[in-house]
């Protein structure tokens, strides 16, 4: 009962604090690069206009994510994408697939990556896989980065 009360309550508290940390006002208008300093606009002036802040990044340019997104598919430049244009890339990667190159995807053809993966966890080259071999195919997840959490005791209450 009293998890359920404590979870109830921290809810509460998770919601509080959002309305908290998101209710104040954002504010918009444009972000003003760092002007020069004085004495670095003298220092342009006398080296004969030289940059004042070369270690400043590049100004970043109008386009959009989706602007330049669009214009690496418009390969002609017609303000257009064609069906043609959209499938470049899916084309590309049947064309790896299709290795005897008749427009045809076979099964083996399509499974050449686990087909591959068979032959290499095969050691024996028996055509079967024992429980040893077969473990070696096995997809090797990243560790995670949270703690073990310890068992739950059993409470008296669900006894």
């Amino acid at each position: 009962m009293w998890r359920y009360l404590t979870g109830g309550a921290a809810l509460i508290a998770l919601i509080g604090a959002a309305i908290l940390g998101f209710g104040g006002k954002v504010r918009s208008g444009p972000v003003l690069a760092p002007q020069p300093t004085a004495q670095a606009q003298t220092q342009a002036g006398a080296d004969g206009g030289i940059d004042p802040l070369p270690s400043m990044a590049p100004r970043a340019t109008d386009a959009t994510r989706e602007q330049r997104r669009f214009q690496r598919y418009d390969k002609d430049r017609d303000g257009a994408v064609t069906r043609d244009e959209y499938l470049v890339a899916r084309r590309k990667a049947y064309t790896k697939l299709d290795v005897d190159g008749d427009g045809r995807l076979s099964f083996d053809e399509w499974a050449v990556k686990a087909t591959t993966k068979f032959a290499g966890a095969d050691a024996d080259k028996s055509g079967a896989m024992t429980a040893p071999e077969f473990a070696t195919t096995a997809v090797r997840r990243k560790p995670s980065s949270r703690a073990a959490c310890p068992p739950i005791p059993p409470s008296s209450e669900e006894s």
